[in-house]
């Protein structure tokens, strides 16, 4: 095991800017892992690091991430503590482990970079506006889910993003969140709140973004860039109606009797970002856009 505090990983220079660290929950993941490993090798931005949080797997994925780690020492993995079960268990594992001062980043097993420049692009955001000024609390970017096409080709299907302007707890009020595979938290966010919180097995992001909302003076910066791409197979997928208690549960602890005004907007934006068209990644090698 190469632990994140243990295993040499603080002796990778953060470069010029600002430390990122990415938290990645594992559980016999190791088939879908290739694809985000090589999208952060690829960077122009280097100087990111990943500690893998692994969940009871077997001889087979440890022997794995035992030597991806060894090759490239910018990947760090621990076990999960039993104490701390769950996908979110294991978020909170990572808040712990990260240096105070790094941006954290969440990614799951299938989740990958959306191109070769995206995390030189949102360390740029992570800086202040003018020279000497407070850098945001946190940058909150795009991304979009994606799945395999009747050709076997990634079909990148739903978009997700946040319409947070003028005022972050408005946009909160008006059905968007922040996706969490698609923000960076800071430094700020974390002095603030340090912890997914139970009960939610499924929406603990939702009610964490929507406690920060409640938190005076948290900046939080909007940039117009697909960062990451997401398996759209997760597990909170198949428990809907889960989901929609957590849901509902999350938006009653931040806006008591007007729980049901965000909660019905949230689904009425999901329904509108099903009906944009289909796109398709690009194969292997190509470098530009999207059409």
């Amino acid at each position: 095991m190469r632990s994140f505090s243990a295993a040499g990983v603080g002796a990778v220079s953060d470069g010029p800017g600002t430390g990122l660290t990415l938290i990645v929950p594992t559980l016999d993941s190791h088939p879908l892992l290739p694809r985000l490993v090589t999208s952060l090798q690829r960077q122009s931005w280097p100087h990111w690091r990943v500690l893998f949080v692994d969940g009871p797997s077997g001889p087979e994925h440890r022997t794995w991430l035992e030597a991806l780690c060894h090759r490239d020492r910018r990947f760090a993995w621990e076990p999960q503590d039993p104490a701390l079960p769950g996908i979110f268990g294991a978020m909170n594992q990572g808040f712990r482990a990260v240096p105070a001062d790094h941006w954290l980043l969440f990614w799951g097993s299938d989740d990958w970079a959306a191109g070769a420049t995206v995390l030189e692009d949102v360390i740029a955001a992570t800086r202040p506006p003018l020279a000497g000024g407070t850098p945001p609390d946190l940058v909150v970017c795009r991304g979009r889910y994606a799945g395999a096409g009747p050709d076997g080709a990634v079909r990148l299907g739903r978009p997700t993003g946040f319409c947070g302007q003028p005022s972050y707890r408005l946009g909160l009020f008006l059905g968007s969140t922040p996706p969490h595979q698609a923000t960076l938290i800071g430094p700020g966010a974390r002095r603030h709140l340090d912890h997914y919180a139970e009960p939610f097995r499924l929406s603990a992001d939702l009610d964490y973004f929507l406690r920060l909302g409640a938190v005076p003076g948290l900046r939080a910066r909007t940039l117009p860039l697909e960062l990451v791409h997401m398996g759209s197979a997760g597990a909170s997928g198949q428990q809907t109606r889960r989901r929609l208690e957590e849901v509902r549960l999350a938006y009653w602890r931040a806006f008591g009797l007007f729980w049901w005004f965000p909660f019905s907007l949230r689904y009425v934006r999901r329904l509108w970002s099903r009906l944009l068209p289909v796109r398709y990644a690009p194969r292997a090698g190509h470098r530009g856009p999207i059409s």
